[in-house]
């Protein structure tokens, strides 16, 4: 990046000043749904959002957080965290994700880029391995695509393929890894007749298995490499269907937390460990729950847990996981390029920036909103601050995790008048609603009500302008519906209860002291996006945002 050659110079806004301290504050996982008891943010106390939207309702609206608006494929595609905050960050809208894979996959350009041409060496005489989420919840990858992969690659010279899947439970209906592995086990099966040796390998759940996250638990991974590579596992199975079907009898286990298993042979040998020679691809296009075993299988000097025996092998990501580290060297899908962000355009233009979260959160906060790119863009203008999250627990067991860290954080550094933009996410409500534990939910959204006031008492001292924004829907609706609306029941009768994200939409709300009078949300961007709230920003910062950018939400009115 940098400025070599480029004009990062912003028009003035003719109507706004600058130089006012921006609090922006993204609420992460916080939608806007019908209130009823599955709606924690409804049942919560939430007295400062519900203030804002009860407020001037000029300067409070919803904005679309999933779909197209994040530049997922269809409408049925839910947001991510991820892909928000490069909309928030960026001011327009890339093609993310499962969109780049299914286009590279639509129009063979994968099977012509580098990565897939550095995996092809190993067909003649090796295996191809296959690892990642078994789902069709389109978060972190998806079945078709997977299908499309083995179906690619047999057609181009694999003779022999293993698949080493992970069940999934929290981007979709728990119990549903069955029928993916079912359908998986179909076509693979079609494969061995026209004489191609596929089959499953291994298996085990998301969150105990392989999918990790930031370094939290690399126990999780070591279980994973233990049954993909090594093909050492507790439990040992004929099939993958067997082993899921028998692995969910066992109390406390369900898609997501299944414990790790090896398909074995006649003789009680497995049938796909990982060895010399061989090809890897990790098949998720989402790369926060990749970059973990991607350093396991990548990097020759590794120290997290002991790998027993690292194999010479030929590794490839769906996409690349980390643009900074480079990880994975090689790829199959090129990345979106998201270039010129808002971060960068308001450094070059003297806004001073601090950012702020706790572990979990804080690479959103940094690294995607500004456009997959690690560090600062001008040290002198900018801090990031990490606070360390608890590791070793659920998040339930601690819901109000680090807001009040965080919050205090992003207040000292507004009362201290050396920044600008002041920019936090408080992870609450999407962290502790993955749990499912509504009780706990209730009390995150609590806790990120509480600093959200904390952040704005600090804004009203300093005369400064906040902007409080969510990133996707999450703790706004814990249960599963049916098409009318209904929760779902289980065949106990028990609600079925919803962990993952959600379609809805996300609020937005403007003030404080340095608001200029008259400025108020437009009514003619009906459809307006995360993508909507860079513009929106720099117009706060008193700058016109580049032409190209989606367009503000803002207008000032004459009283």
């Amino acid at each position: 990046m940098g400025s070599s050659g480029f004009n990062w110079k912003l028009a003035d806004h003719p109507k706004l000043p600058k130089g006012k301290t921006v609090g922006l504050i993204v609420l992460d996982g916080w939608g806007e749904a019908n209130p009823d008891q599955y709606n924690c943010i409804h049942v919560a106390e939430t007295p400062v959002m519900d203030s804002f939207k009860k407020g001037a309702p000029e300067r409070w609206r919803l904005v679309r957080a999933h779909g197209t608006a994040v530049g997922l494929p269809t409408e049925d595609d839910m947001g991510n965290s991820e892909v928000g905050h490069n909309a928030l960050g960026a001011g327009r809208i890339f093609a993310q994700g499962a969109k780049l894979v299914d286009s590279a996959l639509e129009t063979g350009k994968l099977y012509e880029g580098e990565g897939f041409k550095y995996i092809k060496e190993s067909f003649p005489t090796n295996t191809l391995h296959l690892i990642g989420l078994l789902s069709d919840g389109g978060v972190h990858s998806r079945l078709d695509q997977l299908l499309l992969l083995v179906k690619g690659a047999s057609e181009r010279g694999a003779k022999r393929i293993r698949v080493h899947i992970l069940t999934d439970g929290r981007d979709v209906l728990d119990g549903s890894s069955v029928g993916f592995a079912e359908t998986l086990e179909n076509y693979l099966a079609e494969l061995r007749e026209k004489g191609v040796d596929a089959q499953i390998a291994s298996g085990g759940g998301r969150m105990y298995v392989t999918m990790d996250r930031y370094e939290n638990d690399w126990g999780v991974v070591k279980r994973g490499w233990d049954a993909q590579v090594l093909g050492e596992a507790p439990h040992k199975f004929r099939n993958a269907v067997e082993a899921i079907k028998t692995l969910r009898q066992e109390p406390n286990t369900s898609d997501q937390y299944l414990p790790p298993f090896v398909i074995v042979d006649e003789n009680g040998k497995p049938v796909g460990p990982i060895v010399d020679g061989d090809a890897v691809v990790t098949f998720n296009f989402r790369a926060d729950r990749m970059v973990m075993i991607a350093k396991a299988l990548e990097y020759a000097d590794f120290d997290k847990f002991d790998r027993v025996r690292f194999p010479k092998i030929r590794y490839a990501g769906m996409l690349q996981y980390d643009g900074e580290l480079k990880l994975p060297s090689k790829y199959l899908v090129e990345p979106p390029e998201i270039d010129r962000t808002s971060g960068e355009y308001l450094t070059y233009n003297g806004v001073r920036t601090f950012a702020c979260s706790e572990t979990v959160k804080f690479g959103h906060v940094t690294f995607f909103w500004n456009g997959n790119r690690s560090g600062y863009f001008n040290p002198q203008m900018e801090e990031y601050v990490e606070i360390p999250s608890d590791s070793g627990i659920t998040f339930n067991v601690q819901p109000k995790m680090k807001a009040v860290e965080i919050a205090e954080k992003a207040r000292d550094a507004i009362l201290s008048k050396k920044f600008e933009q002041v920019r936090v996410n408080l992870p609450n409500s999407d962290m502790v609603g993955h749990t499912g534990d509504i009780d706990a939910t209730v009390v995150a959204c609590k806790a990120a009500d509480e600093a959200v006031k904390i952040i704005i008492d600090a804004i009203e001292q300093v005369g400064g302008i906040y902007v409080v924004t969510a990133d996707h829907g999450n703790a706004e609706d814990m249960v599963k519906r049916n098409k009318k609306g209904q929760p779902l029941l289980d065949k106990n009768g028990n609600i079925q209860i919803l962990t993952s994200h959600t379609l809805q939409p996300v609020p937005i709300a403007i003030g404080g002291p340095g608001l200029a009078p008259g400025v108020q949300f437009r009514k003619d961007v009906p459809n307006g996006g995360l993508a909507n709230v860079a513009a929106t920003v720099m117009n706060l910062h008193g700058f016109e945002a580049p032409a190209d950018y989606e367009t503000t939400l803002i207008e000032v009115v004459d009283n």
